[in-house]
């Protein structure tokens, strides 16, 4: 019976920390990142991603609509450079289960193991000074995966994007 009401948290907590996407952010402090009004994206760098040409799409559009969104503009004479990278790999959860459980010989403790895997990606999205050819701002983000329904992956590659770039600009002096 307490299983019973202890699994849908079970699930609900899976659910939301296979669902969450961890953002970081590192930054150059002495920038002004008001100063960069337009963007491009480097094509050598991004050709050389070890990901789906479908993915780079759909990561590409994310990142150029979440840069029109703060009012950046595409240009072939960019202030900034995007560039990306990503890298997946299998994860393991291993969950130990405390319950009691009714049989009609016993009724006591259970202790049982549950296992989960899956697949974690992690993106990396560079700007890029173009003048200074230095890297001014970097946001990572890592998270469960959506691997064989393109739908739930463009919402998921959204998702990502959208956390990443929600931490651009950073506050500058």
């Amino acid at each position: 019976m307490r299983f019973i009401k202890l699994l849908p948290l079970t699930l609900l907590f899976f659910a939301v920390s296979c669902s969450t996407v961890r953002v970081s952010t590192d930054y150059d402090t002495k920038i002004d990142f008001n100063q960069y009004k337009t963007f491009a994206f480097y094509k050598k760098g991004i050709d050389k991603v070890d990901i789906s040409d479908l993915d780079k799409r759909r990561i590409l559009r994310a990142i150029e609509s979440e840069m029109l969104a703060k009012g950046m503009k595409k240009s072939k004479n960019p202030d900034v450079i995007v560039n990306i990278f990503a890298k997946s790999a299998k994860r393991v959860q291993v969950y130990n289960d405390y319950n009691y459980f009714w049989r009609p010989w016993y009724y006591g403790p259970n202790f049982g193991t549950r296992i989960s895997q899956y697949n974690e990606g992690t993106l990396f999205i560079d700007l890029i000074d173009n003048k200074k050819k230095e890297l001014v701002w970097q946001g990572i983000g890592s998270g469960a995966l959506v691997m064989n329904n393109p739908t739930k992956k463009d919402v998921r590659i959204k998702e990502f994007v959208a956390k990443i770039m929600a931490k651009y600009p950073p506050f500058s002096k």
